[in-house]
């Protein structure tokens, strides 16, 4: 099984920056795409930014120009550096790897818990 575990969310004035971190583990082969989801109260989870293998990059335009995502390889960890942030960034942040586990010849999608981020003066 494959475990994807966020950090540093929290609560941030509004022009403030978070860094959020997904680390995920288990008997991990390879991982396609990683990204990042967000969902708002009472609205659909939508996709922030996401990295392919490649370093080909993806970003929501609500927040281009303002988030960066990236990944370590070694450490099987995807980064979401979030600059110049507003209130409606408000939201539960979510991880997701398309992962191929050890001894498996597909992929399967894997999700974080969310992690709160609060945007906020």
């Amino acid at each position: 099984q494959v475990q994807l575990v966020e950090s540093g969310g929290g609560l941030v004035q509004p022009g403030g920056s978070l860094r959020l971190s997904c680390a995920a583990s288990g008997s991990i082969f390879s991982i396609n795409n990683m990204a990042w989801h967000r969902q708002a109260p009472g609205k659909r989870r939508d996709l922030v930014a996401s990295i392919f293998s490649g370093g080909i990059t993806n970003y929501g335009d609500s927040v281009k120009g303002r988030f960066t995502i990236s990944r370590d390889d070694a450490k099987n960890t995807v980064y979401l550096q979030m600059n110049r942030l507003k209130p409606e960034d408000t939201a539960v942040y979510y991880c997701n790897m398309f992962v191929r586990t050890v001894g498996v010849h597909w992929g399967n999608d894997y999700w974080g818990q969310g992690t709160q981020v609060t945007v906020s003066s």
